[in-house]
């Protein structure tokens, strides 16, 4: 228990020092490939999560791909950077998003 503790507490100190929380943070809020909706990756359902990237990814003019792989990018660098800090059933959630992206796309 001792543990969690100092590491949590370890976290918080290197967060206030940096003077954000993460880059991956960051990059996810100010991407230049996509303006995501607000809580994008915290919707309710895989469905909702793949709609609103395909629609965000499809209305961006400034991403450098197309939109699928934006959008599949977008969802992979958040699972990815996310990494332990994700519980399963969140994790399972945001992989059926890419399942469900894959079908608006076609690309099963």
């Amino acid at each position: 228990m001792a543990k969690k503790a100092k590491a949590k507490k370890r976290k918080t100190k290197k967060a206030k020092r940096g003077g954000g929380r993460r880059w991956s943070g960051r990059v996810t809020r100010e991407s230049d490939a996509l303006t995501l909706e607000e809580g994008v990756f915290t919707k309710g359902s895989a469905k909702a999560i793949a709609r609103s990237l395909k629609r965000s990814a499809e209305r961006s003019r400034r991403r450098k791909s197309s939109p699928y792989r934006s959008a599949m990018s977008m969802l992979t660098f958040f699972i990815n950077r996310a990494g332990k800090g994700l519980s399963k059933a969140r994790k399972r959630k945001l992989e059926a998003a890419k399942d469900e992206l894959r079908a608006l796309y076609g690309k099963d």
